[in-house]
Order: C-alpha cells, then structure tokens, then sequence
C-alpha cells in the first residue's frame, strides 16, 4: 500500500471514531467469566510476572541509560528484568568481567572472568572465535571454507571424551557444506587439522532442506564415505562410482586422533575434538578434483557452513565492538530497572567454559545481587546444536554452577521463537523432536532435575507477512506452543519462562502502530493464562527506528528517540504496557487470580474479535481486560460471572472503563522521522453496572472494566 492510501486510511478510521453515533451499533454480545474457586489458570504476581529486557547495545550506555529515559522506562510499570545474551546468536565468547585470565601463560586461549570484586563494571564485549565452523552470525568468515590454510574449524572440546566421560562417538561432531542447489557430487577433499578423525562418514541429505525443514529426510553416507582408520593430512575420497545430485554434504566424525593442534600440548583442550583446515566438495575425473565449493575470506561470499559446534578458544585481538557492547553486570544491577527483584541472568555455554560461568555466579552472589533464574546459553535451536551436545554441555555447566550455589535455579534451553514443536535430524529412533530429546538425554543420566525452569522466546509473526488478521491467532499461538512443550515431556511442576518476546524477530511498521499495542496486551494475557509464570518484553531499551521488512520502519521499543539516543515519544507498546501493568493489575507485589473467559464476540470467517482477560485482585474488585480488534468500528457486549457453585454475578455499582486505542494513537509513518499524532494516554470514565449491563468497547483498543461483582 502506498503512504498516501496508508495516510487516508488512517484517517478515515479517526474519523470514524470521532463519530461513533453515525454507525449502526452490533448488537450486544457475551463475555462469560468462569469464577468458580479453584478455577484459576494462573495466579501471578504482575511485578513479578510481567517484565522487560535488556541486551546488547550500540556503544551509548550513558545516553541510553539516561536519567530521563530510565524513568520513562520504569514508568512502563514492568517489574522483573531479564538480561539477555546477544554474543550467543553472534558466536561469540562473552567477557562478562574484562578482567580474567587467559589458559595459555601467552594471555590466550580460554578465558575466565574473575570472581574477586574489583572496580564495577559498566561494559562487557563479545570475541570472534578464531575456530568457528559458521558462516551464520556475520563475520569473521567460517574457517572451513575461508582459503585460508593457517585457519581452521575446531570442534568444542566439552563435548569430547575428556570432559563427557563417554566415547567420543557418543557425541559425534560434524561440518556441514550448503551447495545452494543440487549438483553432482562424487568426492569430496578434506584438509585434515590437528586433531584429525580417525574415523568418520561423508553424507548426505535426502530432504529437501537439511537446515530449515531437518525432520523431512535423513542422512546417507555415499557408497564408499564411510572411513575407519583416518590418518589425516590432505584426503581425496571417491565417494561414489558417478554423481550423485545433491544440496548438504555433511562429515560426521566419531573418533579423534586427539594429537594436539597449532596451540600445543598443555592443555587436554588443544588436543581432542576435531579440526579441519579447507573442505572442498565436488567430482573426481581421472585424478583432477573439481571444487564446487567457493573458497572466500568473507561470510556473505564463501559457501554456507555450519558445524555442531565450535571450539571456544580466542585471544584479545579478537574483541568484536563493531556488535555494540553487553551492559556491564555492576551497570544493570546498580541500576534501577531490576525495581531488587530477582532478575534473569544468562551464563555463556555454547561459546564458553563452565568455570567462566560459575565465576560469573559467584561474582554476582559476592556483589549480594538478587538471582530468580540463570539461563544456561541462548537459542541452541538457532545455532543448530544437536539436543544430547546441548544437554552434555548444560549438565557440565550446571554442575560447576551449582558448586558455587546449590540452591540456584537453572533452566533452558531458550528457544528462539517458533509456533511449533522444534524439529531436528531424526534420530536412531526416528525422533526429530529437539526439547523430548534434550529432556531425554537429562533423564538418562539421572538429572532432570537440574532443570528447575524452561524457558523459550516468542517472536511469532513473519514480519514480511504481517497484517491485522494475525491480532486473531495470537491467543491460540501461545497456548499451542505451551501444549506442545508439555507434550514433549516437560515434568509438571517445572515452571515455563518466556524470557524474549514482540511481534516478530525484525521490525515493521506494525511495532509503533496501534497493532503492536494491542499485539502486546494480547499476548501477556493470553500467555499468563496457558500458565506461563513469568513474561518479559523486548525490549527496555530506547533504540532508534530502522527499515524492517519490507522496508517498513519500526524498533524494538516503546519510544521513539533522537540522535543522541533520548526519548521522544512513546509509542502504542508502551501505552499498553501501562494499560497492562497499573490499569488491568494491581501495582503491588500480591497475588492476582487470573479466570478462564470465553467470547462469542466474533466476524463473519469466525474470527474472535473480543478476547477477555479476567482478574481477582487483591483489592477486592474485578478486573476484565477486553481486547477489542475490530478494526473500524465499536463492539458492545455483556459480561457474566458464572460460578458453577452458586448464582450468576454482575459488575455492581459504578465500574470503571479505561480504554487506550485508535482514538487516542494513530502513528504517522515517516521512515526514520515517523511519529504519532495523536499520542494520548488512556481514558477513564465510570458506567453503570448490574445484570443486562451493555459495555462498548472502543474499535482496536484496549479496554480494562473494573469494580465490584455480586
């Protein structure tokens, strides 16, 4: 749609709205609230329950973090804070204390971040792993294909025999090459780094995505890729006696050599996993190798790769600024946003060391910082880790972690945002299911529970494919995903955490727009009530706009900033957040009870147009959040509080009506200069209770009725 039609669409809508008497009112529909005692889908605390989210930022903590901003930010009323780790998705190793020590005496290696308190820290960083197998998470390119032969992939050492305690082909590691179409393929050339396999299989995939759809197929060795006594060096293999059309050409490898690679013997680290140089895959023709693969000193130009996981060492020419910086532990926490409640806080796994994570514990502790939860790593699913190597390696973490603090709460996995189960190559079994078979591996070894919280991120929309009608399947998204996590086998009793989440995993227009308001209200009742105990928002942060999809203008915000990074305005999420937080819940830390609702309020394609979200606070009334997505016009309903022990009970007395939505947002894109006119905050009134009591709800608003009920 053009600006201009955009523009006069909107406009017709306020108009709209300033003349509601002009349109025909529907006719008064019903919202049912079951409040029979013991009906209860959750019972939360909202400062606890509903928060925010910090990460990794451009290098402007101060404008950022600003007095100004920072009470702008509190007023949102969100409680706990999550922190969260962005040098995971970036393959990154996190120096969470600039200070530490390197394993290598030649200040390298693998790093520690010290425990003993010194000066606070303001700023933490991300290094580039030098051994990286990936070509995902920008640069520095993936050392498999990068042309470079004094470069090279290396496996994570935790999950060789030396720290599993098992045979390394428990946990086989592997390179993966993405030709981008299917060629013909009948060799493949390996040049072996130290360690080597000394024994491994060259597959490939028979679906028709190995990364993106990996439960549809299966892994094939070539006739002649299966290899039993590997001696390294560079090897040539004839895989097949003519092409074979293939995508994914994978390396599994089941034994090391464990000699020990370009860093030395000191240390077990250097010396077990596997390591490669250059790979290259193609066709054999009487002894000339033909290289399908480009070989590029650049990620965006060399042939996607991917690996199980990559070795963490580093060295401090490998500082990353040009990601921005990690708040500084000190910085966040003597902060104001955790309100001294306890907060989530990550440790890094996937690209760490488990004393580096049990230091970074203890520092806390040592500060007396308030710890609700650690999470362990972030988005395995996103980084395509195997579910039994993300389970090896959070049980060793787990382990060093609660040597610092038995008493901890650990959890995981962090999914990034899906809809659906999270799939995975089959297995020998056939299960592709990634969380059964991660729950599976911790029940194997007789520690489920070290899993004392699940925690998963919400992103649910694709943000190239995002209009009104998604506002409709949001409820049901949320509480599929939380039947599905259940399904997989997640004990009862073990609390789920959504600890990241907004409309999408990039921005849109739809962010700043009234949509996004009613997206968030929706989405924290509608995940509170599937029992979700804690729901965090991304994000805190006051960020400037940039061009999403497609090229749509949107941040991951509340506000809109200048320059120099300082409030502006807020946009529709904060409002709702308000809406949310001092309006539908009480602003105490006490118990609210939140009642199972049904709506008939619904379209001609049976879409629910009103959503309910009933409260018992502990003041004694009753607090009914109505989302109303018609988009154009009113809706007028009943509510009745149904007790299957006792009478139907009404609103008493006057009841109290705060409504935020397009009559008092209306966002006027601008690219980077967009605003909101108007930009109200929500409005209050008082109406008559009582049976037969009709309530119009305003079109795409936010409407909390409370009072008494008898």
């Amino acid at each position: 749609m053009s600006p201009a039609k955009r523009y006069n669409r909107r406009v017709l809508r306020r108009f709209l709205l300033l003349v509601p008497l002009a349109l025909p009112l529907a006719t008064a529909q019903n919202i049912v609230i079951d409040s029979t005692p013991g009906h209860e889908l959750n019972t939360f605390s909202p400062l606890r329950a509903m928060g925010s989210a910090v990460d990794r930022d451009p290098e402007a903590l101060p404008q950022i973090y600003s007095q100004s901003n920072l009470s702008q930010m509190l007023s949102a009323g969100y409680g706990t804070l999550t922190y969260r780790l962005n040098t995971e998705l970036q393959v990154q190793a996190w120096h969470w204390n600039p200070t530490g020590s390197w394993s290598d005496p030649a200040g390298q290696g693998y790093f520690t971040g010290d425990a003993a308190l010194g000066a606070p820290i303001t700023q933490s960083y991300g290094y580039a792993l030098p051994h990286r197998g990936f070509t995902i998470g920008g640069e520095p390119a993936s050392a498999l294909d990068d042309g470079d032969f004094s470069t090279y992939w290396k496996s994570n050492p935790y999950l060789s025999h030396a720290f599993t305690n098992a045979p390394d082909s428990a946990h086989p590691q592997w390179v993966l090459l993405d030709l981008g179409a299917k060629k013909g393929v009948d060799a493949v050339r390996i040049h072996w780094a130290a360690p080597f396999a000394a024994a491994y299989e060259i597959q490939y995939w028979t679906g028709n995505d190995a990364i993106y759809n990996p439960a549809q197929g299966q892994w094939v060795t070539f006739p002649a890729g299966a290899v039993a006594n590997g001696a390294g060096g560079t090897v040539t293999l004839k895989l097949s006696p003519s092409p074979i059309p293939v995508r994914y050409v994978r390396v599994s490898m089941s034994a090391s050599s464990n000699t020990c690679d370009t860093h030395g013997s000191a240390d077990i680290r250097d010396c077990v996993g596997y390591a490669i140089f250059e790979m290259g895959i193609g066709t054999l023709t009487s002894g000339a190798f033909t290289d399908l693969v480009t070989h590029a000193p650049h990620s965006g130009k060399q042939t996607p790769t991917y690996c199980s996981s990559s070795d963490p060492w580093h060295a401090p020419s490998d500082i990353y600024p040009g990601d921005g910086d990690q708040p500084g532990l000190d910085f966040v926490f003597t902060g104001p946003l955790t309100r001294g409640l306890p907060a989530v806080v990550p440790v890094s796994l996937l690209y760490g060391i488990p004393n580096d994570a049990a230091n970074e514990i203890a520092y806390l502790e040592s500060r007396h910082y308030n710890i609700g939860w650690v999470e362990l790593g972030e988005e395995p699913d996103g980084q395509f880790v195997l579910p039994e190597d993300d389970a090896e390696l959070y049980l060793q973490w787990a382990e060093a972690i609660h040597r610092v603090d038995p008493s901890l709460k650990l959890g995981g996995p962090v999914f990034q945002g899906t809809n659906y189960d999270t799939p995975v190559w089959p297995d020998a079994h056939g299960n592709t299911s990634w969380f059964n078979r991660f729950l599976a591996y911790l029940q194997s070894r007789g520690r489920l529970g070290d899993l004392a919280f699940m925690s998963f991120e919400h992103y649910p929309f694709n943000p190239c494919q995002l209009g009104w009608q998604r506002l409709y399947q949001e409820p049901g998204l949320v509480q599929g995903i939380v039947d599905i996590w259940k399904l997989d086998g997640l004990p009862a009793g073990v609390p789920m955490l959504i600890t990241e989440s907004n409309i999408s995993y990039n921005t849109n227009e739809s962010y700043m727009d009234i949509f996004g308001g009613l997206w968030v209200a929706d989405y924290f009742g509608s995940a509170l009530s599937a029992g979700v105990q804690n729901v965090f928002y991304y994000q805190y942060e006051a960020l400037p706009m940039y061009a999403g999809c497609p090229n749509s203008w949107g941040a991951f915000s509340m506000f809109t900033v200048d320059s120099n990074y300082q409030i502006l305005q807020p946009s529709a999420q904060y409002h709702a957040a308000r809406m949310l937080t001092q309006r539908w819940a009480q602003p105490v830390d006490a118990p609210h009870q939140l009642y199972p609702a049904v709506s008939d309020v619904k379209d001609t394609q049976g879409n629910v147009l009103v959503t309910a979200y009933p409260l018992f606070r502990p003041d004694g009334q009753w607090s009914v959040m109505l989302i109303d997505k018609n988009e154009t016009q009113s809706e007028t309903v009943s509510l009745v509080f149904r007790d299957a022990n006792g009478p139907d009970r009404y609103f008493t007395g006057p009841v109290a009506q705060i409504s935020f939505g397009a009559a008092q947002y209306l966002w006027m894109p601008n690219g980077a200069n967009g605003t909101a006119n108007p930009d109200d905050p929500a409005t209050g009134s008082h109406v008559p209770g009582g049976k037969g009591a009709k309530y119009t709800l305003p079109a795409a608003s936010i409407t909390v009725l409370r009072g008494a009920v008898r």
